[in-house]
């Protein structure tokens, strides 16, 4: 999936809200897909958020009017997706750009990226999700910091919080992402899926809850066919062929 509105630094119009949404199910719904990589057209910006011109009249006439401003005010960016998605950031991430790679599950950043939430300066909060997202991601101190200054931070301030994985030269960003997509791909589909379904759901959990949780899971995944061939493969000394079932 690519942002392009290279000439507004990518920024997130109305209707790329509601195609990021559409993008996001038939990624879930399609079975010969494995893998979501994110990016922006250009090397100047992955996305600085939501165009501010078109979306905040909108969404404060929607408040005046004590409507929602969201369809489902329950789920965010990606919400309810246990396949991997990954953010290939190749320039300023900042506001809505910020959240969306919070939906994401491995982060690959340009050393010149930024990152922040700077809707505080403007009067707002970011209503996409980083308030419950971002202090369970990162530490405590490091989330306050991103949300009540609204600075930005550079790319390895970004590591050091540990809000993205790694920084690589902004030539071998995709490059970097791919190669994660492609040692995911080559893992049981069920068993990567099944993964991270586990981590979203036990996260808020009580221990005995999240163990139980997880049993269910694991047994769930143990009864496929993939769960059969990966030993298989193992004891023949070959790669494994699954087939997602």
């Amino acid at each position: 999936m690519t942002f392009n509105r290279p000439s507004e630094m990518n920024s997130i119009t109305p209707q790329m809200m509601e195609d990021i949404d559409l993008i996001g199910e038939d990624f879930k719904n399609d079975n010969d897909l494995l893998v979501l990589i994110l990016t922006g057209t250009g090397d100047k910006a992955f996305s600085a958020g939501a165009d501010l011109k078109l979306t905040i009249t909108k969404f404060k006439a929607q408040a005046d009017q004590g409507a929602r401003f969201m369809n489902d005010p329950t789920r965010r960016f990606f919400a309810g997706i246990n396949k991997p998605i990954i953010s290939a950031i190749n320039g300023f991430c900042l506001a809505g750009g910020t959240e969306i790679i919070q939906g994401t599950d491995i982060r690959i950043a340009a050393p010149h990226a930024k990152f922040g939430l700077p809707e505080v300066h403007w009067g707002i909060i970011p209503g996409g999700g980083s308030h419950v997202r971002l202090p369970r991601q990162i530490p405590y101190c490091h989330a306050m910091d991103i949300l009540l200054t609204g600075r930005m931070i550079t790319a390895e301030e970004a590591v050091q919080f540990g809000l993205i994985n790694k920084v690589v030269p902004a030539d071998q960003v995709m490059a970097e992402c791919e190669k994660y997509a492609e040692i995911i791909c080559s893992n049981g589909p069920l068993a990567v899926q099944a993964a991270k379904e586990a981590a979203l759901l036990t996260y808020n959990m009580g221990w005995g809850e999240a163990f139980s949780t997880e049993a269910v899971i694991a047994e769930r995944i143990f009864k496929t066919e993939d769960a059969a061939e990966g030993p298989k493969a193992f004891a023949e000394k070959r790669e494994p062929r699954y087939q997602g079932k």
